[in-house]
């Protein structure tokens, strides 16, 4: 559950808050009506600064009744991402102690008093609900109550209330452990979600896969001793909608790495290899929440890639759902197999836009670190529409190139396509331009969600799993 908001542009004369943020725009001098101005001219007197030069930190003190007061000065002249964490740093410097209740007091003309609102009651909902975990003794609390001062807009808060939810959603299924979310739990997760939100549902086990000829993912899945692996299709439908828009994800629930096996050090972490189907499910609950006028199919590949006397292997030769064969040149190159037949399925729709999300390849991760995912696709005004989306909303990403002289590499003389090489050179390239051999000419776009995890928390997210898409892809459907 997500912490009660309430709002109101007017300041109160007295603020009884056991945690108060206050957030005022850059300035060479403290505004008159700061909130407990006198303590922080004391504080900064005692750090020998002048108040300019708080801009890109955050001060905290404690009032002689007890409260915790934290203020942050914000220069609206960077970038989201950066006033994003600028904020949810200052935060966290009050949800540290798990208050009930946070008072939030933003300052300055409308438009920056609109900006830091969005940003810290956007970073109240998503820090202010803790994640699943499994200690014996739990002593985190959720955030229940945010009181904001000094900008109040229904409207543009329900909307960011929906895209919490997503993120928070997006989450909490990434973290769960991997005998919490087996694929079939996972399929029983998004069944009762499908009821719930009203979402048509739609699922295509192994029997139907395996009769349809989805060879690629069936060579995945073949792997696990339960035979609990599907496709998942959910639709949402908008009765004002004009253009339709297909997300993929990659869910596989835990990657052992199959036959060529994973060392332990990286074999860690693998339950978090279904965050791209996480990252599509929260889209879609937040655009539904939102109400959002864009039709969207939300097709989920939902597989573990086990090792075992059935699980496929190197030099095997299986053929996708729409006939093209595959060389099989590393097992744990799985996500780009799930992926083909899943993609099949969604171009096949026709969608105005088709999405993949997928926590696909190593080499983004060497390319671009934690704090960028990478992205590729098949317009280039969707890659600068892509990038546009990233600045606006502070999930940041980097385009790669797609060129045709790249296909060289996965030229096979057994098969049409080698679904990677062993060198390892450009994978995150490589695997886009085998991908794209199944989306046939659907504008597409393809997020390698290497910023999925960041040590310490990215832009408005503190927990390591960020969520990141969720935010991005609406975004991207608003754009529509």
């Amino acid at each position: 559950m997500l912490a009660q908001l309430n709002a109101s542009s007017a300041l109160p004369k007295t603020l009884n808050a056991t945690h108060l943020l206050v957030l005022l725009p850059k300035g060479k001098t403290l505004p008159r009506d700061v909130p407990h101005r006198e303590l922080l001219a004391a504080v900064l007197k005692r750090r020998g600064m002048k108040a300019e030069e708080f801009a890109d930190a955050s001060i905290s003190a404690n009032a002689g009744d007890g409260s915790m007061i934290a203020w942050a000065m914000l220069d609206f002249s960077k970038s989201t991402f950066a006033l994003q964490t600028q904020v949810r740093k200052a935060l966290q410097l009050l949800l540290g102690e798990y208050p009930s209740g946070v008072a939030i007091v933003v300052q300055g003309d409308e438009a920056q008093r609109r900006q830091a609102a969005e940003a810290a009651v956007y970073a109240a909902w998503v820090n202010g609900a803790p994640l699943p975990a499994h200690k014996k003794k739990d002593e985190r609390k959720p955030l229940q109550k945010i009181a904001l001062y000094g900008f109040s807009d229904s409207k543009s808060f329900a909307a960011l209330k929906a895209q919490a939810a997503g993120n928070l959603l997006c989450r909490t299924l990434t973290v769960l452990p991997p005998n919490e979310l087996t694929p079939g739990l996972y399929r029983q997760r998004v069944k009762d979600l499908a009821n719930a939100q009203g979402w048509q549902h739609e699922e295509f086990d192994l029997k139907a896969l395996r009769k349809m000829g989805a060879g690629a993912f069936v060579a995945v899945a073949q792997g696990s001793h339960d035979e609990d692996a599907a496709i998942v299709h959910l639709s949402y439908r908008h009765v004002k909608a004009k253009q339709t828009v297909a997300l993929v994800g990659k869910g596989i629930c835990f990657d052992t790495g199959g036959h060529n096996l994973k060392p332990a050090r990286h074999m860690h972490g693998m339950h978090e290899d279904m965050n791209g189907s996480a990252v599509a499910l929260g889209i879609l609950l937040a655009a539904t929440q939102q109400k959002l006028p864009v039709n969207i199919d939300c097709w989920l590949a939902l597989a573990q890639n086990h090792i075992s006397p059935k699980a496929y292997k190197q030099n095997d030769i299986v053929k996708a759902l729409n006939g093209t064969t595959i060389e099989i040149m590393h097992t744990d190159a799985e996500g780009r197999m799930v992926l083909a037949d899943t993609l099949t399925l969604a171009s096949r729709e026709k969608p105005n836009l088709l999405i993949d999300f997928a926590t696909l390849t190593g080499s983004m991760h060497v390319a671009l670190g934690t704090r960028y995912s990478g992205v590729l696709g098949n317009r280039d005004a969707l890659l600068q529409q892509a990038v546009q989306a990233g600045q606006q909303s502070g999930e940041r990403l980097c385009v790669f190139p797609l060129d045709d002289d790249y296909e060289a590499a996965l030229d096979s003389k057994v098969a049409d396509i080698k679904q990677c090489t062993l060198d390892g050179e450009a994978d995150h390239i490589l695997a886009a331009r085998f991908l794209k051999r199944f989306v046939d000419d659907v504008p597409w776009l393809h997020v390698d969600l290497s910023a999925n995890r960041c040590e310490g928390g990215l832009g408005s997210v503190a927990s390591d799993v960020t969520g990141f898409g969720v935010g991005w892809g609406l975004w991207m459907l608003q754009a529509k």
